[in-house]
């Protein structure tokens, strides 16, 4: 599967579009406006620093051949005509991507396989709405992919095992170590293990029992993780947790939502990706 197309640009879009380039795919970009793609070129100058920063053979000849097997486009009908494989990565609603996926099976071709990036939706609340139930899954990628490369592979009931197979061999191809998740899990193995840690943190910041900076420092020096779940929250970005906390049953959850809504989303600190989240990283 040569021709990729990633639906959504943010930040984990962003970084499936470049890796997947950077591993020899020609790939579509498609978002909603000409305004947001417009962003892209200063996303692919920071990406190319991290590479350079993590991967001891990413030159500047590997990292521009990579920009130059990318073509932007904010028409839908274009971004899916020649694709092989469709990766959505797309905001975390239910509502949003399955009207998506109605309109992405307009338009592509009978051959293309789908996929949702989602994190917590499982994929067979999606794969109704879609005109191809057995080319549809989950592949799922952990934040700055080039590294923490784990690409989970997830069916749902009606995925042909042949499809997943293939979709196993693509998350190779674009250097993931493909990770098979035998039965559907909200939250496949990783985001089930990390969000649990993620919650416990909010919980403890917004009722004051710490500092973000000593819940961090705790986590790191106790168990020898390179990050704190606050550095965690950075690095994915406000928007996820935001959605993912705005609507829970927990009060505590919804006020964790408020607050990084209000102190930080509303000011343009949306995280490592802008410069600024619970860290300033300039």
């Amino acid at each position: 599967m040569q021709n990729l197309t990633v639906l959504g640009t943010g930040v984990l879009g962003s970084q499936i579009i470049f890796q997947s380039a950077y591993k020899g795919k020609d790939v579509v970009a498609y978002d909603i406006s000409d305004e947001i793609l417009a962003k892209l070129p200063q996303r692919w100058e920071y990406l190319k620093k991290q590479y350079k920063r993590d991967i001891a053979d990413a030159t500047d000849e590997k990292l521009d051949a990579a920009v130059s097997r990318i073509r932007a486009t904010a028409d839908l009908k274009d971004a899916v005509k020649d694709a092989d494989i469709i990766i959505e990565a797309i905001p975390e609603r239910l509502d949003i991507k399955q009207s998506t996926w109605e309109k992405v099976s307009e338009y592509a071709p009978a051959k293309t396989i789908f996929c949702t990036n989602s994190s917590t939706l499982l994929p067979s609340k999606i794969a109704p709405f879609t005109d191809r139930p057995q080319k549809f899954m989950s592949l799922h990628f952990a934040n700055e992919i080039w590294k923490f490369n784990t690409g989970e592979v997830m069916a749902q009931p009606k995925t042909d095992p042949a499809v997943f197979e293939q979709v196993a061999k693509f998350a190779e191809e674009i250097g993931m170590v493909p990770i098979r998740v035998m039965k559907e899990q909200p939250g496949y193995l990783l985001n089930s293990l990390l969000v649990p840690l993620l919650n416990a943190a909010a919980d403890l910041w917004v009722r004051g029992v710490a500092s973000a900076e000593d819940i961090d420092k705790t986590w790191r020096i106790a168990t020898g993780a390179p990050s704190g779940p606050f550095q965690i929250y950075d690095t994915v970005g406000m928007m996820t947790p935001y959605n993912l906390s705005k609507d829970s049953k927990d009060p505590v959850q919804r006020e964790f939502a408020e607050r990084i809504k209000k102190d930080y989303i509303d000011k343009g600190k949306l995280g490592k990706s802008t410069g600024h989240g619970f860290y300033d990283y300039e």
